[in-house]
């Protein structure tokens, strides 16, 4: 994991939230992935509407399988395209 002050760093940079030091009660209210031998929450990634429902998400046992920035936002552009049509 990440300490508090990688995370900031990183987090200062980005126009939503990011979690650091999630409980197991916090992450079991999200659905996150909590990694019972090692005691700690894996990688959850949620793409969210503007009402807060999950539009798709990702969990990962590594670092392997994150959501990459750019596809993201080809998803995200593919689906309000999508949307548009069936408006």
């Amino acid at each position: 994991m990440d300490s508090e002050e990688k995370t900031a760093a990183v987090a200062g940079e980005l126009s939503f939230p990011v979690a650091h030091g999630m409980t197991r009660e916090q992450g079991d209210a999200v659905g996150a992935w909590w990694d019972e031998r090692r005691d700690h929450i894996q990688p959850s990634e949620f793409l969210l509407t503007g009402s807060g429902r999950v539009m798709t998400s990702t969990y990962s046992n590594s670092p392997v399988g994150r959501m990459d920035p750019e596809e993201t936002l080809m998803l995200v552009k593919f689906l309000a395209s999508r949307r548009k049509k069936t408006q």
